[in-house]
């Protein structure tokens, strides 16, 4: 690792080799590996004596910090047994909680244990507020915690008394706060903040970065980032620390970027010229619908970007059924008349035969090649996925090599060594966030030249995240729906009540019998045998469930993901084509499903699903003439602990505005779904940055990123080379969880 500075070898220190082997393990299950994960685990928020916890969200059996007030100290004796303790009763304002301390019984050194017993008594008797720090207990309905590590104050806010136990506490009220981190069961918050500090005292007093970026961006220095996040001396310590640690992760990723875009626009690209006569023509003059005026813009932009000889790189993201995979393949038909060959690249076999068969039915009869010396257009349309046989992969691999294949579509399996192009110009990416760096660039190295890039997504992305994870792309959006599409009436349905779900299922028969289809959805496969209680039943066991009872008589299909691959696109062209009413499912449906005649969904266990999943399954509906109806089932036993659930669902069924409904997603998963947290060499992802909260933070260190490229083009400067390097060794399927 000759290109880390000292400041990046410090960070990707085994921490084994700063606290031992034992304190380490401790560590692995906030997934804290090195020193510098240590020193970017920093306090969740600060106490000063003054903040009191709400007890009534203190649950029995939870490991706790709890900030309160003392109200009032006794002690008390055991008449059976004669044994002493004190009994301190916390109070919120509103709650209690009985904190006790037994009278030590040392026969041996009674002394001392009445020393201990009168410090307890006395310090308490002086405390006004206090920090404790054990695990919740109950006793006669009375919460309660026995013997917890703890911090007092006085009225004044002053340090007047620790937990003798351990002198550890005492340090971590140096300069009055006491830092609250993110702890574990095995790991409470004092004993982070002293190996945090032990680390500290290890870590060179060198920043990795220039100082003129430093400057630029307004920051501390590195370590003494690390000082005032750890040992914070004021309030605005901590923050002023941290903020230096979130630009770090920032300027990492932005610079990332930044170099990536410079070296796309190095690039040799195909220049695909639109042409008047071709395909691309042909598609247009048959299309039987208009496009929108969205379509028609970003397709304008994309063939302009085509025509350059540089590599296009553009995000395409749009409401569900705004007509993404349209606009991508008139991209594809221009690419073919150009003389090149596009690929369209799906996560799933699904999604994979699902564009297969929307894309050949939009084509007709162009979806086939020419014969001999016949100057009618089209080209052909081949598909390869890792189930196919293996003659039906090697016929596929011939007409891709040949050229034959004008527009390829697969899955990872196109990856493969052995597949090659004739002359590879576009590459189309559908939900790229389930592809990695290093497949993307797997499917590159397959073009002679480097090839132009579109990447489709169906999940709205807010502009701070579109910088963080697509920062090296343009980005497009698509918000208009094509006219003729139908309304989506969300309706949430209390799986409690058999009054509700009875209902339910009466609505799908009622559609059926009008002639329209239905998907039930459910969130798990499922095995009966091992199903817990919490559990509804699987995608099998409820299609039995069904067909013997509320659905009896009903043509019923089931689709899941472990089906073989000539099953699954039997059952969905089954579906496609009538022959099935109703198909329960899981979510292998989410994405790029499009069966028109298909109007009511319901969702079971809708609560286990993110806004963004559900907002996804219910775009698969009401896609033709007939208005949808989705049914969101939850059972939610006590609502009130489960505000968040309720939100997320009522959002739902309030709009269906997928932008708006992205925010909220983003807001309640946090970014610990939305980008990963693995350890790579000195650094991981995003572990600090919150990407609504601090899209300042990340606009910032965008354009710093970018005059460092402008003064540093090759990347020699040691500081951006390392974080450009440890950004690279995590991959997009990482960044993203999708």
């Amino acid at each position: 690792m000759d290109w880390y500075t000292d400041a990046y070898r410090a960070c990707a220190l085994p921490l084994a080799e700063v606290l031992g082997a034992q304190a380490a393990k401790a560590f692995e299950a906030l997934r804290v590996h090195t020193v510098g994960d240590l020193l970017t685990l920093i306090p969740r928020r600060y106490f000063k004596g003054t903040e009191l916890t709400d007890l009534a969200s203190v649950l029995p059996g939870e490991d706790v910090a709890v900030e309160a007030a003392v109200k009032d100290v006794d002690i008390r004796r055991s008449h059976n047994t004669g044994r002493e303790w004190l009994s301190v009763t916390l109070t919120d304002g509103r709650g209690t909680m009985e904190v006790t301390f037994f009278h030590p019984n040392i026969p041996k050194a009674p002394k001392k244990a009445d020393s201990i017993f009168q410090y307890w008594t006395d310090n308490f008797s002086r405390a006004k507020t206090g920090m404790f720090i054990g695990k919740v207990g109950e006793f006669n309905g009375q919460l309660q915690m026995s013997h917890p590590t703890y911090v007092i104050f006085d009225a004044q806010g002053k340090l007047i008394g620790t937990d003798k136990r351990d002198d550890s506490m005492a340090k971590l009220t140096e300069g009055g706060l006491v830092g609250i981190y993110p702890a574990s069961a095995k790991l409470p918050t004092w004993k982070i903040a002293e190996c945090a500090r032990i680390a500290l005292d290890t870590f060179p007093d060198a920043d990795p970065l220039p100082e003129w970026v430093v400057e630029a961006a307004g920051v501390v220095g590195e370590h003494q980032a690390y000082e005032y996040v750890h040992r914070p001396r004021s309030e605005d310590d901590g923050e002023v620390g941290a903020y230096r640690l979130r630009f770090d992760e920032a300027f990492a990723t932005q610079l990332t970027m930044a170099y990536r875009r410079a070296d796309a626009a190095n690039q040799q690209a195909t220049v695909i010229q639109r042409r008047e006569d071709g395909l691309l023509a042909s598609f247009d003059a048959k299309l039987p619908f208009s496009l929108t005026d969205g379509q028609i813009a970003v397709s304008e932009t994309i063939f302009e970007e085509l025509s350059q000889p540089r590599p296009m790189q553009r995000l395409l993201q749009g409401e569900v059924g705004s007509g993404k995979t349209v606009v991508a393949l008139r991209a594809m038909l221009a690419a073919v008349d150009a003389g090149a060959q596009a690929v369209l690249i799906a996560p799933t076999e699904v999604l994979a035969h699902q564009h297969y068969h929307t894309i050949t039915s939009m084509m007709g009869e162009l979806a086939e090649p020419p014969l001999f010396g016949s100057t009618k257009p089209g080209t052909d349309v081949s598909i390869l996925t890792g189930s196919l046989s293996a003659v039906a992969k090697r016929n596929a691999a011939l007409r891709i090599a040949s050229g034959e294949a004008g527009i390829v579509i697969g899955t990872h399996a196109l990856l493969n060594d052995k597949i090659t192009f004739a002359n590879l110009g576009l590459v189309v990416i559908d939900e790229q966030h389930r592809f990695g760096v290093e497949q993307r660039a797997a499917i590159a190295n397959k073009a002679a030249h480097k090839p132009h890039v579109l990447v489709l997504t169906a999940t709205p992305i807010p502009r701070s995240v579109a910088m963080t994870i697509f920062g090296d792309l343009e980005v497009s959006t698509l918000r208009e729906l094509p006219k003729g599409r139908a309304d989506v009436q969300t309706v949430l349905v209390d799986a409690a009540k058999p009054a509700w779900m009875n209902r339910t299922w009466e609505r799908i028969r009622e559609e059926v019998e009008h002639g329209r289809q239905a998907f039930v959805v459910c969130p798990r496969i499922g095995d009966p045998k091992h199903r817990k209680k919490s559990e509804g039943p699987g995608v099998i066991e409820l299609a039995a469930q069904l067909a013997e009872g509320p659905l009896r008589g009903l043509r019923i299909g089931v689709l899941h993901g472990k089906l073989p691959s000539e099953e699954k696109d039997a059952v969905m062209e089954d579906f496609a084509s009538g022959k099935i009413d109703v198909l329960v499912t899981t979510t292998v449906i989410e994405v790029g499903v499009d069966v028109p005649n298909a109007t009511v969904m319901v969702v079971m266990e809708a609560d286990r699903f993110g806004v963004s999943q559900l907002h996804q399954l219910r775009g698969r509906i009401g896609r033709g003439q007939y208005p949808g109806l989705a049914l969101l089932c939850a059972d939610i036993p006590e609502p009130e602990k489960h505000v968040e659930t309720r939100e997320r669902l009522a959002a739902i069924a309030a709009t269906r505005d997928g932008f708006e409904l992205a925010e909220l997603d983003l807001v309640q998963r946090r970014e610990g779904d939305v980008l990963g947290e693995r350890q790579s060499g000195g650094r991981s992802s995003l572990r600090l940055l919150r990407v609504l909260e601090h899209a300042d933070v990340i606009a910032k260190a965008r354009e710093i990123a970018e005059l460092a490229v402008a003064r540093d083009p090759n990347c020699e400067t040691p500081g951006f080379k390392d974080a450009v390097k440890a950004t690279e060794m995590i991959t997009d399927t990482e960044l993203v969880q999708g």
